[in-house]
Order: C-alpha cells, then sequence, then structure tokens
C-alpha cells in the first residue's frame, strides 16, 4: 500500500507525456493555444490581486 500512495506522488516524463495527450484529444490542436492565453491571463490577474492586497495592506495602519 505504501508503495502504491508514494508512486502516485512522482510525476515523470511518461506521466506527463500521458497527460499531453489526453489534453490534445480532449480539446484539439486549434483550442490549446487559446486555452494557455486564458490560463496566463488568470494567472496574471491573480499576481496583480495579490500585489494590490499587499500594497494595501502596507499602507493601512496597524490597530489595535
Amino acid at each position: 500500500m505504501y508503495s502504491l500512495i508514494y508512486s502516485l506522488g512522482m510525476i515523470g516524463a511518461p506521466q506527463i507525456i500521458l497527460i499531453v495527450v489526453v489534453v490534445l484529444l480532449l480539446f484539439g490542436g486549434r483550442k490549446i493555444p487559446e486555452l494557455m492565453r486564458g490560463l496566463g491571463s488568470g494567472i496574471k490577474e491573480f499576481k496583480n490581486a495579490t500585489k494590490e492586497d499587499e500594497e494595501s495592506s502596507d499602507k493601512k495602519p496597524l490597530e489595535k
């Protein structure tokens, strides 16, 4: 049982290739750049929101 749990936590080249093949089959080659663009803009928006939140919390005075 331990070896099964341990092996599930390790991702290697065969697993990555399998994931890429499944994504290609599900979405097709034409949709993937569109999906990646959306993912990139989502990550960018998340980083900007995090940065703004940190800046706003730095500007607030500490309350007691």
